[in-house]
Parts: C-alpha cells; structure tokens; sequence
C-alpha cells in the first residue's frame, strides 16, 4: 500500500509540474499571463528576455515531474539514474517556491501558483519521506 501511495504522490507531481511547465510555455510564447508569475512584476505579457527563462523553465518542470516518476518506479528505465539526492533537491526547491509564491505582490500569483506549488511541494516530501 505504502508502494501506491508514493506513486500516486509522484504521479500528482508529474501532473501539477507538466501543467505548470505548460504555463510557461503559454508565456514563452507570448500569452498575456505575466500577472501570474515572477512576483506579479510584469503585466500583460513577459519581456523577451523574461519569456526567454520561461521556456528552460517548463524544461526544467518536465525533468522534475519525471524524476519523481523515475524515483517511484512508476516509470522503469533499463539503466541506474541516481534520483534520490535530485528528488530532495527538488522538494526543497518547492518548498522555496512556495514561500516565494506566498510572498509575491501579486494576488493572481498567490491566488493560483502558491496552492499549486504547495500541492507539489506536500506531494515530494511525502515522496521523500515514505521512499
């Protein structure tokens, strides 16, 4: 059961993650979200150079999601990947994130982003507690 309950953990993380990376790619690409992110310090959308760090951003997200499903063996490669110091990384980087989205100016920002980081940080420290 303990097996499940960490999957599923994981599995909410790749989920939350790859719908967060698809908000960065919305904003890569130009959509009008930039209330939502990076402290609400921008309105409309991102400066070029700001939707330039969203792309490697939603890259980044994609490998968390899949680290966690790697390290809970809900996806089993034929090679060793050394995934429990990245997934303490990464929870910790969560953990940071949203206290940052807590703390942000924008309402937008705290109102949709700090509960989905909350979610995804509460889902790897159980990950990395239980596994």
């Amino acid at each position: 059961m303990n097996v499940i309950l960490i999957q599923v953990a994981a599995i909410i993380v790749a989920v939350v993650s790859s719908g967060i990376a698809v908000f960065q790619l919305f904003l890569f690409l130009g959509f009008p979200l930039a209330e939502y992110s990076w402290g609400g310090k921008y309105e409309g959308v991102l400066p070029y150079k700001m939707r330039m760090i969203s792309l490697p951003s939603a890259f980044l997200l994609l490998f968390f999601g899949f680290t966690f499903l790697i390290h809970s063996k809900v996806i089993i490669l034929d090679f060793y990947l050394p995934t429990n110091i990245i997934v303490v990384v990464i929870t910790i980087f969560m953990g940071l994130n949203t206290l940052g989205n807590l703390a942000s100016k924008s309402r937008k920002e705290r109102l949709v982003m700090a509960p989905l980081a909350a979610i995804t940080f509460i889902a790897c420290l159980f990950v990395v507690i239980t596994s």
